[in-house]
């Protein structure tokens, strides 16, 4: 699975940690262009607030880009309505009407399935982006499968701006106003996991990766991997975990996350750490990645140099022994619903000292080992 930067400021050492409890990890401020790791220090903290969401992906929404893209959709689009209806003129029939939704956010989406000339289909793009400018329709987005990659270069002569691809598709995107535009930006953050796993023996689940910057250094890890597509952080950490070393276990909570920025491709990256009890013991690795896994005595896991010289694997070590030692509360998930949808979602929450500022001691929601 795809790992993350390990690299972080100095901190005190670790191994008097493994003598007695602390109650709290005080977090040090990283350089500019290091992350950050988040932890929670004392009380209740607040879950990261989700980005807003627009109609189509997850992204930042209202988030403005200025440059020559938007400069040249802004010129395009004055003349739009002049070409639309000289190209109506010339073309006649050739103008076919496009399949298009109405989106929820007073635009269109138009919704490519079939085969099109590309010239039929530039005189019928041209004929609905007058038609729509003048019914005060601001975003237009059209949806291209790869099989249609033909009409691309139409659609980019028109103005349009690529936005994002995935594997079967191109979305591009158009402002009809002669405004900046206030289309949410593509997805900005790539979601990862790491797992604390550790037995009744204090022997923490390690691993040696066959990639990555790693590969043949004989260094012991974390599990650690990529959320997939619309699985949830506690989904997705049983599952690396299980992929990686053949063990079954229970989630329990986020311990920690770590933001930081411009990691693959450009995005940023957030690292959820997770702890989790195993419910199995016997290790079966990986063989496509992992050259070995092991159960590791945790003094002989937090004694590698590599240990003492990466702080976030500091920090990882520090609070799954917190944890262990019910010295530290994390964020469990909660499952609501919400008010818009019928969708279930997780909610992660210190629900340990919820209960304890409200008073209620319901000893079903608290969360340990």
């Amino acid at each position: 699975m795809a790992s993350h930067s390990l690299s972080l400021p100095a901190r005190t050492p670790l191994l008097r940690l493994l003598c007695r409890p602390r109650r709290a990890i005080l977090p040090s401020a990283a350089p500019p262009g290091r992350g950050f790791c988040y932890t929670n220090l004392s009380s209740a903290a607040a879950p990261p607030r989700p980005a807003s969401r627009g109609a189509l992906f997850l992204g930042a929404a209202g988030t403005r880009q200025r440059g020559a893209v938007w400069s040249r959709t802004m010129s395009s689009s004055v003349n739009s309505a002049a070409v639309a209806e000289s190209a109506m003129a010339k073309n006649g029939a050739n103008v076919e009407p496009l399949p298009f939704v109405n989106d929820k956010h007073g635009g269109v989406i138009i919704e490519m399935t079939a085969p099109m000339d590309p010239q039929v289909f530039s005189a019928s793009l041209k004929s609905a982006l007058s038609k729509w400018r003048e019914q005060g329709i601001r975003g237009v987005w059209i949806k291209l499968p790869i099989g249609l990659a033909n009409l691309i270069q139409s659609a980019v002569e028109e103005g349009f701006w690529y936005h994002h691809a995935e594997e079967t598709y191109l979305m591009l995107a158009y402002w009809l106003p002669n405004t900046t535009h206030t289309l949410p930006v593509n997805a900005t953050h790539r979601v990862g996991v790491g797992a604390f796993v550790m037995n009744d023996k204090r022997e923490v689940l390690a691993v040696q990766e066959k990639s990555g910057v790693l590969r043949g250094l004989g260094i012991w890890k974390f599990p650690t991997g990529v959320v997939e597509p619309g699985e949830d952080i506690n989904i997705g950490a049983v599952r690396e975990v299980k992929e990686e070393t053949g063990i079954d276990t229970e989630f329990i909570e986020v311990l920690a996350f770590r933001q930081s920025h411009k990691a693959y491709f450009e995005k940023s990256d957030l690292f959820f750490v997770c702890i989790l009890r195993p419910l199995s013991f016997d290790i079966t690795k990986q063989e496509s990645e992992i050259e070995d896994a092991q159960w590791i005595p945790v003094e002989e896991f937090a004694a590698q140099p590599f240990v003492q010289k990466h702080e976030l694997v500091k920090y990882i070590l520090e609070v799954g022994l917190a944890k262990s030692d019910k010295e530290y509360a994390g964020f469990s998930p909660i499952s609501i619903k919400s008010a818009f949808t019928d969708k279930q979602s997780f909610f992660y929450m210190n629900r340990r000292d919820l209960d304890k500022a409200s008073g209620s001691g319901n000893a079903q929601h608290k969360s340990g080992l």
